[in-house]
């Protein structure tokens, strides 16, 4: 924190010193020349995200605003041009758990993939991709981050999962057919759980010393450079970026990136599952406050499958599944039909089916199990329903 608050950071009005990248694109978003250099910047003004997203949206008023929206009009024809060269869309919103100063969850707050983020990840890749670039050319040895193609029987298995769902797909294989299934999905109730589906089907990202390509980007050449106070692999290839026009290095720093890429991404993979592990951890702590508060609060949402011992639920604004037990169905006798997945009432023909928006509540919490269990909002008092038997099948958790 000390130096990502002071010497590291971007706060206005201060001198910072920089490793720079200058791309100039022509009008239709190519790019026509890159140099790097060592630069001193004294930043105008610390925007965050939401102030930011507040100035593209309105008119520009003054230099700021109007350099920005300049900006926005760049990173939006680049977002365009790489989905037009075959570029994926997996990109997922973010919750962000907000804590009191005693460290307990207090607000879960849905962040959006709105231009201001949009903006910061194009020139981002842009400048990732034009460093990547400078050392391949110049065969200085550093380390890329690379994103192999999947494996074709990968792709066959998830194919069944989105027929399953009833979504037309093709030979997902072809990069087209893939990106034409995940617009089809755009705001539908499966998009996550089939964005999610097709993660798991593709090989992991990873740090190597080769520049394998990036599959997600589809882009040949790429390479973390931006984050170097956070992320080791960006300092590594700060310091090939520095050195480029020294003496060539030996084949032993070769062998030092191999080994440095494999160690980094071994550390990013358990960074990563402490992180997505530590998030959902406070998402239980706080429905679980809300349980001991006895005043659950009532969330949208959406039915993602159903099963034969209940509904599976994805709740939107908070990112998080869960489960709806059959047994919690106390307004009729509920039929569970397999082929079309969904429980029918005998006597009411209430149907619940893969789509369905409810209103839902918590009813129990599994801190072991990491499971939260959810009863439906049919206009009586949350409080009034209680937690079930604990003795339910397990089910799966967004992670």
């Amino acid at each position: 924190e000390r130096l990502s608050n002071g010497v590291c950071s971007l706060n206005p009005a201060v001198n910072r010193l920089t490793h720079s990248v200058f791309i100039q694109f022509t009008k239709d978003g190519r790019t026509k020349s890159s140099r790097f250099a060592r630069t001193v910047i004294r930043s105008a003004r610390r925007l965050t995200y939401r102030e930011a997203h507040a100035i593209l949206r309105a008119a520009p008023n003054d230099q700021l605003s109007e350099r920005l929206h300049v900006a926005w009009e760049l990173a939006s024809l680049l977002r365009r041009k790489r989905f037009e060269q075959g570029s994926l869309d997996l990109d997922f919103p973010e919750v962000k758990v907000r804590l009191d100063k005693e460290g307990k969850p207090i607000l879960l707050e849905r962040i959006e993939n709105d231009e201001s983020h949009q903006l910061v990840e194009e020139f981002m890749l842009a400048a990732n991709e034009a460093v990547a670039r400078e050392l391949k050319n110049r065969s200085i040895p550093t380390i890329y981050r690379v994103h192999e193609n999947p494996e074709p029987d990968k792709l066959a298995e998830y194919r069944e999962l989105v027929l399953s769902y009833n979504y037309k797909a093709g030979d997902l294989t072809n990069r087209a057919e893939l990106q034409r299934l995940l617009a089809s999905l755009a705001g539908k109730p499966e998009e996550q759980a089939l964005k999610i589906g097709l993660l798991k089907s593709l090989k992991r990202a990873r740090y190597a010393a080769q520049p394998l390509g990036h599959f997600g980007l589809a882009k040949n050449n790429y390479t973390h450079f931006t984050s170097p106070i956070r992320r080791y692999a960006d300092l590594i290839v700060h310091r090939a970026l520095a050195e480029r026009d020294q003496a060539r290095r030996s084949r032993a720093d070769m062998g030092q990136m191999v080994s440095a890429a494999e160690h980094i991404s071994i550390t990013e993979r358990v960074a990563a599952e402490a992180e997505i592990d530590s998030v959902k951890m406070k998402k239980l702590e706080f429905f679980q406050r809300q349980l001991d508060a006895r005043d659950p609060q009532v969330f949208r949402a959406t039915v993602i499958d159903v099963r034969n011992y209940g509904l599976l639920l994805e709740l939107p604004d908070v990112l998080l599944t869960g489960l709806v037990h059959v047994s919690s169905l106390t307004d009729d006798f509920y039929v569970f039909h397999p082929t079309q997945r969904r429980f029918i009432g005998r006597q009411s023909r209430r149907r619940f089916s893969v789509g369905d928006q409810l209103r839902v509540f918590v009813a129990r919490v599994d801190i072991f199990k990491r499971q939260v269990d959810f009863a439906i909002a049919n206009g009586a008092a949350p409080k009034q329903e209680r937690a079930r038997s604990n003795n339910r099948p397990a089910h799966p958790q967004r992670r």
